[in-house]
């Protein structure tokens, strides 16, 4: 059964389902040429923005020359103690962006100077390091806080004072109703990746952190889109503030080869092994929507012998900061996720994506499949779609603005129908012969037709006659 969609694409008739190779070398570096292009202002240089040489230094030493296009509006801006309302795609250095304007105004000792408001553990983790990495030359100390970590493994740290504080909505408010983490110090409040953190359910969080600040600070929200919920909520807390929309193009998909596979939901499992084992790919990412799914799908790749490793929201900190590590050291093959725990997923070597489960939201599709085609490269995505996911798709497909080809593997066997997906089609099969059963019941016999001889001309009337005919019908003439 083909999932019913509108409006219908052409499918694929080909037996065997295309290979992705690694590009040429002379490739590559026309796609890396298009996407400098793209992203950064190469008209100017970090010194050109007005950060001083102790930033210069840690940006020099990090290997950039030239701010990207978001850098180079927001970064002056922020500068010049102004509220910002940024949007710019993911991948295009939006943590450099506000984060250099940290280091730049913040004093070494002016403890708890600024929060940094972020919705997960892992983007927490990586945007904390990227500002160490990039304040190098500087004294600042920088400290992730959040959720799975013990408090008391924290308050140390948080009794030196940190210049800069990057933390999850719950437990930065922990941490304040401890009393050891003020608000009444901040002088800049940054909130990345807005749109996630109010999908997510951190609205009133937000508003209490900021709302508790009797000192308005500096405002800066960071977002992949600027809804009009956010702008709403921007300007509560911000006067005047600067919008600041990048001229790129709002989609990374022009280097990942997507595709979807009809199949149905009982069959996805033996379909996902049945890529990973035939199409070999390097480094794979695949998304499921819900963690119950996450830890059934890792441990029925692991029952096959595919070392699969599972992150979502109720693994332990620790072994989420494992599987992170061993992501970025090259050490995993495939990592099975929830699209909440992976919104710090920052890799360049991800090669292929699948999406076991299609999200309900078109731009979590897009995000998802933006972890790979980096550095200029190509990437591959797979979209696993089950009969009743064809509106889902075609969101899909609006959203990014192009149409996804059908991938036919006609060399994959179906399982069985589940007895219980069995029983219930049956039901819904006998339930119909039911109700026409008791249609034909019910239902008037049929009317006898009317002889048509008896009504001069062969015409019968379809009213009463007139009262002045005295009510009958003349079967003859006279």
């Amino acid at each position: 059964m083909t999932p019913q969609r509108v409006p219908p694409l052409t499918t694929s008739t080909d037996k065997t389902p295309p290979r992705e190779n690694d590009p040429s070398p002379e490739s590559v570096a026309t796609q890396a040429k298009e996407e400098a292009e793209e992203t950064f202002d190469t008209s100017k240089t970090f010194a050109d923005l007005g950060l001083p040489d102790d930033v210069l230094k840690g940006i020099t030493k990090s290997g950039f020359v030239h701010p990207t296009k978001i850098q180079a509006s927001l970064i002056p801006a922020a500068l010049s103690g102004r509220h910002v309302l940024g949007q710019a795609k993911t991948g295009t250095g939006k943590t450099a962006a506000f984060g250099l304007p940290l280091l730049a105004a913040i004093e070494p000792g002016d403890h708890f100077a600024s929060l940094i408001l972020v919705p997960t553990r892992e983007l927490a983790i990586q945007v904390a390091q990227e500002i160490k990495d990039l304040g190098t030359g500087t004294p600042l100390h920088v400290l992730p806080v959040y959720g799975g970590q013990r408090i008391t493994a924290q308050a140390p740290k948080l009794e030196r004072g940190p210049e800069i504080v990057v933390g999850t909505p719950g437990r930065v408010m922990d941490l304040h109703e401890r009393r050891m983490l003020p608000y009444d110090t901040v002088r800049v409040a940054v909130l990345d990746e807005v749109d996630r953190m109010l999908d997510i359910g951190f609205r009133d969080d937000i508003r209490k952190i900021l709302g508790g600040m009797k000192q308005r600070p500096q405002t800066i929200f960071v977002s992949a889109t600027i809804s009009p919920e956010i702008e709403k909520l921007a300007r509560s807390y911000m006067k005047d503030p600067v919008k600041i929309v990048s001229k790129e193009k709002s989609l990374t998909v022009a280097r990942v080869a997507q595709s979807w596979i009809n199949v149905e939901r009982w069959d996805k499992r033996k379909m996902l092994h049945h890529l990973l084992v035939h199409e070999k790919p390097e480094l794979t990412v695949v998304f499921c929507r819900t963690k119950r799914t996450v830890d059934d799908v890792t441990k029925f790749l692991n029952r096959k012998d595919i070392a699969a490793h599972a992150i979502h929201g109720d693994l332990i900190q620790s072994q989420r900061n494992k599987v992170m590590e061993r992501l970025r050291a090259g050490n995993l093959s495939v990592l099975v996720a929830s699209d909440l725990a992976a919104r710090g997923l920052d890799v360049d070597g991800i090669s292929h994506v699948i999406n076991y489960d299609l999200p309900e939201d078109p731009e979590v599709y897009v995000h998802r499949i933006g972890r790979t085609a980096r550095a200029g490269r190509k990437g591959v995505a797979w979209s696993l779609v089950s009969p009743d996911q064809g509106d889902l798709l075609t969101n899909c497909e609006m959203l990014a603005n192009i149409e996804i080809p059908q991938l036919v593997y006609e060399d994959f066997v179906p399982g069985t129908v589940p007895a219980d997906v069995r029983a219930e089609k049956e039901l819904a099969e006998k339930r119909v012969q039911d109700r026409e059963a008791s249609v034909k019941r019910t239902e008037a016999p049929p009317v006898k037709a009317d002889d048509t001889a008896a009504f001069p001309g062969g015409i019968v009337p379809t009213k009463m006659p007139a009262r002045r005919m005295q009510g009958k019908v003349r079967t003859r003439r006279r």
